[in-house]
């Protein structure tokens, strides 16, 4: 199930506004053309920012999320009528799509927690793919401890958003197990006093682990870049399929 920050209206609407620089989304771009893709399916696609800015460029695009909440952000945005949008989760693509290129952006990849929602998910990816497409993603390097930046004073951020006016937020970790960090998203509405929290949990997997599934999964990782937002932070790995 997903977190609140993308189920629940209320926050869904503001999640655009307390990250508006998505300057990063242009490195994937930038990887689309590299390998020809021509068509591109966005696992974990959110509020639809890469999904609309890829159909802007031509791109024929399917975006797929299981929060509802985000998807009605995304299906508002400029460009969205020309993407195929699916409520749910790589079991409920159309056994007809297929695709050059399989995305995951915003450390979507932590969110599967489990081994077998990570085997699900690079299992559906491997599907949609057409022979020699690529699969590319982000995930945090565990060696970094980014989590311990988690915390109300170093995530603490004050936006005045059109239409809502004043929230803050900040972040909490509540608990560290292993590769499983577990936060507390804080949101205050200055407008009307309202607090709402979401609660996640995300997996910081090795390198040599996520190597390790997706060669498991028939891919072959064809390297390992580094993430233009979080230089050293984090991996961005680059696997493609097999014939």
């Amino acid at each position: 199930m997903a977190d609140a920050i993308f189920t629940e209206p209320r926050l869904a609407a503001i999640y655009d506004s307390l990250d508006p620089d998505r300057s990063d989304l242009a490195f994937y771009v930038g990887m689309a053309v590299e390998f020809g893709a021509r068509s591109v399916l966005d696992i974990g696609c959110g509020t639809g920012t890469f999904c609309c800015m890829l159909a802007c460029l031509g791109y024929t695009v399917t975006g797929v999320d299981p929060a509802l909440a985000s998807l009605d952000i995304a299906r508002a945005k400029p460009y969205a009528d020309r993407v195929t949008w699916v409520h749910g989760t790589g079991a409920d693509l159309p056994l007809s799509l297929t695709a050059d290129l399989a995305t995951m952006t915003g450390n979507v990849a932590q969110v599967f927690t489990s081994d077998d929602e990570w085997a699900s998910v690079l299992s559906a990816a491997y599907t949609v793919l057409r022979p020699g497409g690529h699969l590319i993603f982000e995930t945090r390097d565990p060696a970094k401890r980014g989590w311990e930046r988690w915390n109300p004073e170093q995530s603490f951020i004050r936006a005045d958003i059109p239409g809502t006016g004043i929230v803050e937020t900040w972040d909490e970790v509540t608990a560290v197990d292993g590769e499983w960090v577990t936060f507390r998203g804080t949101f205050v509405f200055r407008s009307d006093g309202a607090v709402l929290t979401s609660e996640s949990t995300l997996r910081f997997r090795s390198r040599e682990a996520v190597a390790t599934s997706l060669a498991t999964a028939g891919f072959t990782v064809s390297e390992v870049r580094d993430a233009p937002d979080r230089p050293g932070m984090e991996f961005v790995f680059v696997a493609r399929r097999g014939a």
